[in-house]
């Protein structure tokens, strides 16, 4: 297998782990309760493995994409609900991803945050007209492994690695208050959220069939998905950690992306920093281009619209035209004014909600021997994919509340 052939799991897993929200949440989450909180990481980067493997062979096998079979599986109105919440959370998402690409820009340039703004949208599209899929994927998630500066840091500080390790066992922090408690099921809630985002299967599954997989294709799948999703979690671990270490001790909030490249600069300095904001530069517009194109295959795929980027532009003009959209549309969302950690924090909320809706309909086509044949889900796909249902059904149902009583996060 050619290993550029895992890029679309990098490029999905460095955008979906590390993307604006990862940076802010694994930050706060290790400067605010230690290593309390990599345990949901690795929860919630087993369910994204189970449901991405779960939407590569549903594209693989039944050789469409997950909306167009969702349609008929759902019927048109329960189709059209699950449409409309995906696509609200998926333009939130990308004018998150924008807002903190700009914010990235202005530490790189120190030029104006709006103008910043528009640049990057103006690179975006260009980036997506002009180039071919996999070229997409390997701009933004080989670049993105730029990232890796944070676990080369974190080894560099020698942090507590038996303290680490006992971080992935399921915990609660003994002697927390009960506001400190909702504060640590609200987090756990959101981090499960932002590692289990909707778009990355939507992206994935999509991705498959612009690069024309089929049932020989299985394993390369089930092998993207292992190694493309593990890295991202570990990234993400490795800013949690680099945080523990440097920013709770010291009572630090690492409130915007800027803080978390300090974990980068403070043992290598000047180039540290660099490096650690190129990558989130690239991890984020990475993540910026899934939410838009996720966005743009729901709405294809749905209406039966002549899609992908394996076309020409114009041989698929409202696909295209979408696609479009969903970038001015996050930059209108930027423009008003809104704060980009704010938009973080609903991307967060409103993708919990959705999730049920989202891998819902995909664990019945994945499990449907009409689409599926000989490769239906078996027990060990089954029993996951069902246990993570029920885990993100109650995490949806807690979201709200916990939002309110912490405030965002804040209290």
């Amino acid at each position: 297998m050619n290993p550029l052939e895992l890029t679309l799991g990098i490029m999905t897993a460095v955008g979906g782990f590390v993307d604006i929200s990862e940076l802010v949440f694994a930050a706060k989450a290790g400067s605010t309760f230690g290593y309390a909180l990599i345990w949901v990481f690795a929860l919630g980067t087993i369910g994204i493995m189970v449901f991405g493997e779960m939407s590569g062979r549903v594209a693989a096998v039944a050789k469409q994409p997950v909306f167009n079979l969702m349609r008929h599986r759902l019927g048109l109105k329960l189709g059209l609900v699950t449409l409309c919440a995906s696509f609200i959370s998926n333009l939130i998402t990308c004018a998150a991803e924008v807002g903190g690409t700009a914010l990235i820009l202005n530490y790189l340039t120190g030029a104006p945050y709006v103008l910043m703004a528009v640049t990057i949208v103006v690179l975006l599209i260009a980036s997506i007209w002009v180039l071919p899929f996999k070229w997409i994927e390997r701009v933004y998630g080989l670049l993105g492994l730029f990232m890796i500066v944070f676990l080369v840091a974190l080894v560099a500080i020698h942090p507590p690695w038996d303290e680490i390790a006992g971080g992935f066992v399921p915990q609660v922090p003994q002697g927390l208050s009960t506001k400190e408690l909702l504060m640590f099921a609200y987090f756990g809630v959101a981090i499960l959220s932002a590692v289990m985002f909707p778009y990355e299967v939507y992206f994935y599954s999509s991705g498959g069939i612009e690069e024309g997989w089929g049932p020989k294709d299985l394993l390369t799948n089930r092998l993207t998905c292992v190694v493309g999703f593990a890295l991202g979690s570990l990234l993400a671990i490795a800013i949690l950690a680099n945080s523990a270490v440097l920013f709770g001790p010291a009572n630090v909030d690492p409130a915007v992306p800027g803080t978390a490249a300090l974990e980068a600069a403070i043992p290598f300095g000047k180039w540290g920093l660099i490096l650690a904001l190129l990558g989130m530069f690239f991890a984020v517009a990475g993540a910026a281009v899934e939410t838009c194109l996720a966005n743009a295959y729901c709405v294809s795929q749905f209406f039966g619209w002549i899609w992908g980027r394996h076309k020409k532009p114009w041989e698929a003009p409202r696909f295209t035209l979408t696609w479009i959209a969903v970038f001015l549309l996050a930059l209108a969302i930027i423009l008003t004014g809104i704060d980009p950690m704010q938009l973080v924090e609903y991307a967060v909320l409103f993708s919990i909600l959705v999730l049920p809706l989202t891998y819902l309909p995909l664990l019945l086509l994945a499990g449907d021997k009409t689409y599926m044949r000989q490769h239906v889900n078996g027990r060990v796909a089954r029993s996951l994919g069902w246990l993570y249902f029920a885990i993100i059904t109650l995490a949806a149902v807690a979201a709200i509340p916990l939002f309110i009583l912490t405030s965002g996060g804040q209290a």
